[in-house]
């Protein structure tokens, strides 16, 4: 039996196993690459960051900008609503006390005044306890007078009122008198009576009984247009026209 011995040649690299590995390894490098560019175009950039801060900063600076007139616009209707409500309770007060009037003993007596070249006419009447004195409980007859009287804290400011003075009080003082401001803070009053003899307007009325219409204007300090109400003193309309 023989026994031949081969002798192995080595067999020269021709770069098929560096190719091999490099196939090998391709996947997992282009895998990295891959997220990584993944990971970069999911981010943002600090440009975009930027951008996106200031539309967020401009939107908000219009929604305040917009709540803000919007809060300034509610809050000045509200002042006027305000403001229109008491000038439509003075006339309601007005229409309750001078309706309420007797006609004999209820005698009414007005003037008109100026001062520094504002109005400011006086209405007077004699009344008992009722709207006219702002209680039910004060006994015996009353001298109120509609008028303009300065404001305590602020002298060059006048209130719109009812000053209260029993009527059969001897004395030439202040002491009895009581003040009742209506309205703060109003510009002129000017007050008219309707003559029905003279079919106009007259700007004076004597001591005796009230007339058929008053006309009541006052100048006010939050409105360019002055407030004007005319006053019936009888409850049934009247068959003539003015």
């Amino acid at each position: 039996m023989f026994i031949v011995k081969v002798k192995s040649k080595a067999i020269p690299d021709t770069g098929y196993s560096l190719l091999a590995e490099n196939i090998r390894q391709q996947p997992a490098s282009r895998s990295i690459r891959n997220r990584r560019s993944r990971v970069h175009q999911s981010g943002f950039t600090l440009l975009e960051i930027t951008l996106a801060v200031a539309i967020l900063a401009m939107m908000s600076l219009a929604i305040f900008r917009f709540v803000q007139s919007n809060l300034v616009a509610l809050r000045v209707s509200s002042d006027v609503s305000a403001a229109d409500a008491r000038y439509d309770g003075l006339r309601d007060l007005l229409m309750a006390e001078w309706q309420s009037l007797p006609p004999v003993r209820g005698k009414m007596t007005g003037e008109p005044f100026k001062l520094n070249d504002r109005q400011r006419d006086q209405i007077t009447w004699s009344c008992s306890a009722g709207p006219g004195l702002l209680t039910r409980y004060a006994p015996g007859e009353f001298r109120v007078s509609l008028r303009l009287q300065p404001d305590d804290k602020k002298r060059d400011r006048l209130d719109l009122g009812f000053l209260r003075k029993p009527k059969d009080d001897p004395g030439i003082g202040h002491e009895n008198e009581t003040w009742v401001p209506l309205i703060k803070n109003v510009g002129s009053l000017q007050i008219q009576y309707f003559d029905p003899g003279l079919r106009t307007w007259v700007d004076r009325w004597p001591n005796k009984p009230p007339p058929r219409l008053v006309k009541v204007i006052v100048g006010r300090t939050d409105a360019a247009v002055p407030w004007e109400a005319i006053i019936p003193l009888a409850r049934t309309p009247l068959p003539w026209t003015m």
